[in-house]
């Protein structure tokens, strides 16, 4: 193929590299969807991009999202977090077809991108069929996105004689999307594991499906800790050493400080939704018990089911939440803060060099240097937002949306461009978006449903609901 080279010209750079930091005005060179060069005043034979008064960054990381509801959204916008889950993983994760799956990861990827995240976590535990998984990974690949899908365990498939009878037939399809769809680790979808929250199945269980993610050198996510009063399960895994740096536990609202320990002593990684974990009651965003401990926060938007998909809504809510929580104790006392702890531009390492060590990508994506993968996002425009841009990383973090994303490139590869997703017949993905709901819906209330559903029983009813029978 003839070598393709991008010229990004004169823009404010965000390097997320402690080498370089910011550079006011400068160019950077693509090809063959690597970063050739950064640099102020680049000359080279290629096509080349204006983008003066623009802010460039690398594409954001997110480390947890249920990228597959995304045709639910705000379905959960006044539920608790045990509504959520009664009434989507015990109900309308029930009423999903493969082809809903795959809309909703088109959908959901595109809706990423949009606002510049590049890459996805994607935990998709709605595999109720083979079919459900390929599906999901269709959704990714069509969009253009980079992510890891992370092949969730979970059976949520209950009003219906499920496809998978037996925790080993899952195993062995995760072998088969091992072998179908990722046989290797060069392209932009790589293999994950989604394991099962301990608290619900088997210790056996447990241990059969971290060993199953390492035999194909998978990355694990797994919520830990976001249900009070149940046991986190870390000092099991621990003793039992299944705890590793190849995990990104998430939430992790409820975790003691010993539990934080043993996380930080077998390099495990942290997922924290700020949005969701503060509306739906689970507790403080975990960002100083990570930092305590040495680990490297990182964020998520967690479900499109509930909250936006956009990481500069979680930045402003978790930035806001930081600050607050290091100075309340000051304020109570009758103190004013001297300055701020945190700046902009460290809790952008939230959604970048943190997030890509985190998902083990930290050596192609989450900075801008030469020889990284060209996962770009370019910010500004005409938005009222954006003008003047006195400081830069305030102005992601403050002052952008979406519609202030102008370009996104992936691999080299622009998958936004002058504001616009490209290649994307937006009207009817959407028109089908609002069919697929409505269907998704409709199959609920077939059931007898009504949702959000959380028996009185409360979380002795949901635990027995969600132990597989043996």
């Amino acid at each position: 193929m003839p070598s393709q080279r991008i010229l990004l010209r004169g823009g404010t750079v965000i390097t997320m590299d402690p080498r370089h930091g910011t550079l006011p005005c400068a160019d950077v060179l693509i090809e063959n969807g690597l970063i050739e060069k950064v640099a102020p005043h680049i000359e080279a034979d290629a096509e080349i991009v204006d983008v003066s008064g623009h802010i460039v960054m690398p594409g954001m990381i997110d480390t947890h999202r249920h990228t597959w509801q995304t045709l639910l959204r705000s379905l959960c916008a006044d539920w608790t977090l045990i509504d959520y889950i009664f009434g989507v993983r015990l109900a309308v994760a029930n009423a999903y077809t493969a082809e809903d799956m795959y809309l909703g990861n088109l959908l959901g990827s595109l809706d990423a991108i949009n606002s510049g995240v590049t890459t996805l976590l994607d935990f998709s535990h709605c595999t109720n069929t083979p079919e459900h998984a390929d599906g999901a990974i269709t959704g990714l690949r069509d969009a253009g996105v980079r992510a890891v899908f992370g092949y969730g365990f979970y059976e949520s498939n209950r009003a219906a004689p499920p496809h998978f009878t037996t925790h080993d037939e899952r195993l062995a399809d995760l072998s088969r999307v091992a072998g179908t769809w990722f046989s290797g680790r060069d392209g932009l979808l790589t293999l994950g594991v989604a394991l099962t929250e301990q608290e619900t199945i088997p210790f056996e269980t447990v241990r059969a499906e971290i060993l199953a993610a390492r035999e194909h050198d998978a990355l694990m996510v797994t919520h830990t800790g976001s249900v009070w009063g149940v046991p986190t399960g870390i000092a099991e895994l621990a003793e039992a050493g299944l705890l590793g740096p190849d995990q990104v536990h998430v939430h992790c609202n409820s975790l003691s400080d010993n539990d934080w320990q043993l996380l930080a002593e077998h390099g495990a990684k942290v997922s924290i939704s700020p949005e969701t974990e503060l509306n739906m009651g689970m507790g403080r965003p975990v960002f100083a018990a990570a930092e305590r401990h040495g680990i490297k926060p990182t964020l998520s938007c967690d479900i499109a089911s509930f909250n936006s998909g956009d990481l500069f809504t979680q930045l402003r809510v978790g930035l806001g939440f930081h600050r607050w929580a290091e100075t309340e104790e000051m304020n109570l006392r009758g103190v004013n803060p001297e300055q701020v702890k945190l700046s902009a531009e460290a809790a952008l390492q939230w959604t970048t060099t943190n997030a890509a060590d985190a998902i083990g990508q930290a050596d192609r994506i989450g900075a801008l240097r030469a020889g990284m993968s060209a996962d770009i996002v370019v910010i500004g425009g005409p938005g009222t937002s954006q003008h003047p841009q006195l400081d830069p990383a305030g102005t992601v973090v403050f002052q952008t949306g979406p519609e202030d994303v102008r370009h996104v490139l992936i691999d080299g590869r622009f998958v936004k461009r002058d504001g616009a997703l490209v290649g994307v017949d937006l009207p009817h993905l959407l028109g089908a978006a609002d069919t697929s709901a409505e269907n998704i819906l409709k199959r609920v209330g077939e059931t007898g449903r009504e949702l959000p559903g959380t028996p009185r029983e409360g979380w002795q009813s949901l635990a027995a609901q969600m132990v597989p029978p043996a």
